[in-house]
C-alpha cells in the first residue's frame, strides 16, 4: 500500500504509483450523471463559455470502470489544472486557442487517430453528450501513445494532507467561520455545497437537487474555493483564466472555513494554498474539490452558517 497524492489514503501501491488520468466531463444537463465521478480523488470545476462549467476529474483508481464521462473538449486553463498533478490528459477535441498548448501534456484526444482507441459513443445520449471511455479504453490508449505511467521523478505531490486519525480542525486557524453551507454563484447550474456533520463530508448540489454520480451523490472532504482574474479570447466568446497570478479564495473542511491566498510554482508547477499567516494549508484526507471562480464574481459567492447567515465576504 502507499499514500496517494490524489487524497492523502491508502492505495495498492500499483495505482498509487502511476500518473492519474484527469478526463474532462461535461456538466450540461444533458449529460447527467457523470460516470465515474465519484471515484474521482480531486475534482476540478471551472466555467466555459455560455455559463456552463465542465469537470476534470482525477482518477487514479479506473481499471474498473466500463464507462467514464461523457467527455467533452479541452479548454487552455485545464490543461494547466492537468499538469500540475502530472496526470495523463483525456478529452475530446479542445478551443482554437487551447490547441498550442496540448504540445506540453500528454494527452489523449478524442479527435485524433488515438480516438477510436480511447473512446466510444453511447446509444442513451444524443451527441454532444454521449462520448464516453473506460478504465480498459484508457489503458490501451496510454500503451498506444506511449506514455510513461511513472510519475515524473521530480513531481513531488500536490496537496499537504492530514495523518491517520488526526483529523484537520480549521478551529484554531485566523479568519475561521462557520461553513455549514457554501454558495458558488455559478451562473446555470447553480451549484452549492452543505455540510453533513454526521459523515464530516460536503454534499453537493446543482441544478435545484442532489448532484447524482453514477454511484451515488457527490460529496468532497475538503472543498478549495480559487478566485481568479478572467477575460475572453480576442473577440470570442472563450473564456482565460489566468491561473498563474496570485489571489484569493477560501478552504472548507470540516463545517469550517478559511480565507486563503494561491500562488502557483512556475508555470506547470502545482498551486499551493495559504493562510492568513502565509502556512500552507494542510487537507484531511479524503477527496477534494476546486471550484475556480472568476474574481469578478466574487459578490455571488456566499459562505453560511447553520441558521443561513452570510459569513466572510459580506458585501
Amino acid at each position: 500500500m502507499i499514500r496517494s497524492y490524489l487524497t492523502g489514503q491508502l492505495i495498492e501501491t500499483a495505482k498509487g504509483d502511476r500518473r492519474p488520468v484527469a478526463v474532462m466531463m461535461s456538466n450540461d444537463r444533458e449529460a447527467q450523471p457523470q460516470y465515474g465521478i465519484n471515484r474521482a480523488g480531486v475534482v476540478y470545476e471551472a466555467p466555459v463559455e455560455g455559463g456552463m462549467n465542465r469537470f476534470l476529474a482525477f482518477l487514479e483508481d479506473y481499471d474498473s470502470l466500463e464507462r467514464i464521462g461523457s467527455v467533452r473538449s479541452c479548454r487552455t486553463y485545464y490543461i494547466y489544472f492537468a499538469k500540475e498533478f502530472d496526470a495523463i490528459y483525456a478529452h475530446y477535441g479542445q478551443s482554437t486557442f487551447a490547441r498550442p498548448y496540448l504540445d506540453y501534456a500528454d494527452n489523449i484526444n478524442g479527435l485524433e487517430a488515438i480516438g477510436t482507441t480511447a473512446y466510444y459513443r453511447s446509444s442513451d445520449k444524443k451527441s454532444p453528450h454521449n462520448a464516453y471511455t473506460s478504465g480498459q479504453r484508457l489503458t490501451e490508449a496510454i500503451e498506444k501513445l506511449g506514455y510513461s505511467t511513472a510519475y515524473d521523478p521530480a513531481y513531488a505531490g500536490h496537496y499537504l494532507f492530514a495523518r491517520d486519525g488526526n483529523d484537520v480542525s480549521l478551529e484554531e486557524r485566523p479568519g475561521v467561520m462557520e461553513a455549514a453551507a457554501a454558495e458558488t454563484g455559478y451562473l446555470l447550474n447553480q451549484a452549492y455545497f452543505l455540510y453533513d456533520e454526521e459523515d464530516g463530508l460536503y454534499h453537493r448540489y446543482q441544478y435545484g437537487d442532489v448532484h447524482q454520480g453514477d454511484e451515488g451523490p457527490v460529496t468532497a472532504k475538503n472543498v478549495i474555493v480559487q478566485f481568479c482574474q478572467s477575460g475572453y479570447y480576442a473577440s470570442t466568446e472563450y473564456l482565460a483564466f489566468n491561473v498563474h497570478t496570485s489571489e484569493f479564495g477560501y478552504f472548507l473542511t470540516g463545517g469550517k472555513a478559511i480565507p486563503v491566498s494561491w500562488e502557483k510554482e512556475g508555470e506547470y508547477g502545482p498551486t499551493r494554498y495559504y493562510d492568513l499567516d502565509h502556512r500552507e494549508i494542510v487537507l484531511n484526507q479524503g477527496q477534494t474539490w476546486v471550484c475556480i471562480i472568476s474574481t469578478r464574481d466574487y459578490d455571488k459567492f456566499r459562505i453560511m452558517d447553520k441558521d443561513g447567515v452570510q459569513q466572510g465576504n459580506e458585501s
